[in-house]
């Protein structure tokens, strides 16, 4: 649509730049990406850090949500946020999926797995919350 603006962001500030979080699709009903983890994620135990995954969890979903309500003039906040995490991570691409499993009109819940590209297992499960709110009015 010539002019339109978007109201879903396709990329993030400072911290998901800085984070490495790739997004391959966003959409209402399916969100996909990438995460290329690195020493940069690591406790100092040496595995990736659990903030690091529930970053991407509350991200996809936040903007599947928000791709869903778009064009009702609203927007998705998060208000849970659950991951189970399965198996470290020390290096290597993270593949992620966000599905949606309720679409309500108030709220939706989400589902995101993230799952190792090398070797096809799963390595952390999320769900998240959000409550379908209106777009802020320019200028206010």
């Amino acid at each position: 649509m010539s002019g339109a603006t978007n109201p879903v962001p396709t990329e993030g500030g400072a911290w998901l730049r800085q984070l490495g979080l790739e997004l391959d699709e966003i959409g209402g009903t399916r969100v996909s990406g990438h995460l290329e983890v690195t020493e940069d994620h690591h406790t100092p135990f040496g595995t990736a850090h659990g903030g690091v995954f529930a970053t991407v969890v509350e991200t996809v979903a936040s903007l599947g949500a928000a791709a869903a309500v778009a064009g009702r003039g609203e927007f998705a906040v998060g208000t849970h946020n659950s991951i189970d995490f399965l198996r470290p991570v020390v290096r290597g691409r993270v593949d992620v999926v966000a599905l949606p499993v309720l679409q309500g009109r108030v709220q939706q819940l989400w589902a995101v797995d993230l799952v190792s590209h090398d070797s096809g297992k799963l390595v952390a499960q999320g769900r998240l919350r959000l409550q379908n709110v209106p777009l802020p009015r320019p200028g206010s």
